[in-house]
């Protein structure tokens, strides 16, 4: 017999697809493990003294403040 919590996913199921939608599943890297910070520090000490990299982020940065009108 399904619990009270599977038939309510159930429910949740059945009025996505009936909105048309459908569930998909997608594997992200596991942020939380050594391997990705260690990856991620190297990434980041290569761009360190890229100019390019400085540029886009100067732009970045400058983008991220024009908030006016946002809710």
């Amino acid at each position: 017999m399904p619990s009270m919590h599977e038939s309510k996913v159930a429910r949740h199921r059945a009025r996505m697809r009936a909105a048309g939608l459908r569930p998909v599943q997608f594997w992200v890297p596991d942020t939380r493990s050594p391997e990705f910070t260690a990856q991620v520090r190297q990434q980041c000490q290569n761009l360190k003294s890229d100019v390019a990299e400085a540029e886009v982020l100067r732009f970045t940065e400058g983008a991220a403040t024009h908030v006016e009108g946002w809710k």
